[in-house]
C-alpha cells in the first residue's frame, strides 16, 4: 500500500474521553477497538446494548453524533475531532 493511501489516525471524543480511531474507519469499529463494549440500555429491561448485525439493519448501534439523537455507528465513518455521546448507561469497557 502507498503512503498516500494508509490509514490516518486521529481522535475522537467519546463521552468527553479522547479515543484514537481511523479516519475512515466505521464508528462502531473505532469504539470496539477501543474497548467500549456497550453504549445504551434497552428501553424495556435495562440490558446493555451494542452493535448487533454491523451493517445497519439492527439499530442497536444508534448513538448520539455531533448532536444528531439516532446515528447508527456501524453506517457512520470516522472523521477527524468526531463528537460522540452514549447513554453512558451499561457503558462498558473491556
Amino acid at each position: 500500500m502507498s503512503r498516500d493511501r494508509a490509514p490516518r489516525g486521529t481522535t475522537i471524543m467519546v463521552d468527553g474521553e479522547a479515543v484514537p480511531a481511523l479516519v475512515g474507519q466505521s464508528l462502531a469499529g473505532a469504539l470496539e477497538a477501543a474497548g467500549i463494549r456497550t453504549w445504551r440500555a434497552n428501553k424495556v429491561d435495562g440490558s446493555p446494548r451494542a452493535p448487533f448485525c454491523g451493517m445497519g439493519v439492527c439499530y442497536e448501534c444508534e448513538l448520539h453524533v455531533e448532536g444528531s439523537a439516532e446515528t447508527r455507528a456501524c453506517m457512520a465513518e470516522v472523521e477527524p475531532g468526531l463528537v460522540v455521546r452514549t447513554e453512558g448507561v451499561a457503558r462498558g469497557r473491556v
